[in-house]
C-alpha cells in the first residue's frame, strides 16, 4: 500500500485522491438567486443527505484552487438563504456539466444549458423541470471550513417541500430505485450510471442478531474460495441450519456426485463444495450454500 501524509501533498494531488477514491458522490444541481433575483445554477458533487427529522441536506461549494475566489451559488446563498436542489439523471447529464460553465455573473445557466424554470413553492429560486426530483429548501446555516484555496463552505439546507416526477413512482407512490437512472460523480471527467443493469440488493440486519464472520466455522472463514462479501452474507444469519436440513441436501445428485468424484480427498471435496457455495451465494441462496458448506461437518 502506498501512503501519502497531507502536508506532502500539493493541493492538485490531494483533490485527485479524494475525488477519485471518495465516490460516487451523488450531485446536488443548485438554483439559486441574488438579492437583485438574478437566477444562478450550477452542480456541485461535495453533497448528500445527512437527517430527516428534521429533513438536511449539506452540500459544500468550494473556493476556486486557481485564484481562491468564491462561486456566484455560495454568494448567493449567503444574500437569498434559500437554494432549489435539484436530482441529477443520465437524461441531463450532460447539459448539468454545461451549467458548471464559469459564466460571469448575472448570466442564467437555465439559458445557456437549456433547461426549464418551474416557479418554487415556498422558495425564490426556481427549480429544474426536467429534473427527476426537485427540493425546495431554506439555508440554515453557511459554514465556511477555512479562507484558503479548496476550502469548503457547508451549505445546511432544510428541505420545505419534495417535487417528484410521476414517472419514477410505483403504484404506491414511492420511487422505484430502477427507474430514476440517476448519475453520480467521480474523478476528473468520469462519471457513473445507476440503472439496473448496475442495480443490486444487500439483505440488511435488521432482524435477528447476525451470528458475525468470527462464528464462522475456520474452513470458511480461512477458505481460499469464498470472499469477504460471501462471509459477509453466511455471518448474517442468525443460527445454522438444522442438522436434519443439512441431512435433506446430502440426497442432492450434485452433492452425492461430489463426494463420489472425490473420495478420500476431503481437501479437494471440501474445496469443491466451497465452489457450489459461492456460486449460491452469488445467486442469493444464503440457506443452500450453508447447508452446502455443511456437508462435510455433519
Amino acid at each position: 500500500m502506498v501512503s501519502f501524509r497531507i502536508e506532502d501533498l500539493s493541493a492538485l494531488q490531494v483533490q485527485h485522491y479524494l475525488q477519485h477514491g471518495i465516490a460516487p458522490r451523488p450531485i446536488c444541481f443548485a438554483s439559486t438567486v441574488n438579492k437583485e433575483g438574478m437566477v444562478n445554477l450550477s452542480p456541485f458533487s461535495f453533497f448528500n443527505m445527512f437527517s430527516t427529522q428534521p429533513p438536511i441536506c449539506v452540500f459544500s461549494p468550494s473556493r476556486r484552487l486557481r485564484d481562491n475566489t468564491t462561486k456566484h451559488t455560495l454568494d448567493n446563498v449567503l444574500e437569498v438563504p434559500e437554494v432549489v436542489i435539484n436530482i441529477v439523471n443520465y437524461a441531463m447529464v450532460q447539459q448539468t456539466s454545461l451549467a458548471s460553465t464559469e459564466y460571469p455573473r448575472g448570466v442564467n445557466e437555465f439559458r445557456k444549458a437549456g433547461f426549464t424554470e418551474v416557479p418554487s413553492e415556498r422558495v425564490r429560486p426556481p427549480r429544474v423541470r426536467e429534473s427527476p426530483m426537485q427540493l425546495e429548501c431554506r439555508v440554515r446555516q453557511v459554514i465556511p471550513l477555512a479562507e484558503t484555496a479548496g476550502a469548503g463552505n457547508l451549505v445546511i439546507a432544510e428541505v420545505l417541500m419534495i417535487h417528484i416526477q410521476e414517472s419514477v413512482l410505483d403504484e404506491n407512490n414511492l420511487i422505484d430505485q430502477t427507474k430514476t437512472d440517476l448519475v453520480a460523480r467521480l474523478g476528473a471527467a468520469w462519471y457513473c450510471r445507476v440503472n439496473p443493469a448496475s442495480l443490486f440488493s444487500v439483505a440488511k440486519p435488521f432482524g435477528p442478531t447476525g451470528i458475525g464472520v468470527d462464528q464462522l466455522p475456520a474452513h470458511i472463514r480461512l477458505s481460499v474460495v469464498l470472499t469477504g462479501n460471501h462471509l459477509g452474507q453466511l455471518a448474517n444469519i442468525e443460527k445454522l441450519p438444522a442438522p436434519e436440513e443439512i441431512a435433506e441436501l446430502s440426497a442432492d445428485s450434485e452433492i452425492r456426485e461430489m463426494f463420489l468424484a472425490f473420495k478420500g480427498d476431503t481437501p479437494s471435496l471440501r474445496r469443491q463444495l466451497h465452489r457450489k457455495a459461492a456460486e449460491l451465494l452469488d445467486e442469493g441462496n444464503v440457506d443452500k450454500a450453508w447447508k452446502v458448506l455443511l456437508q462435510l461437518d455433519e
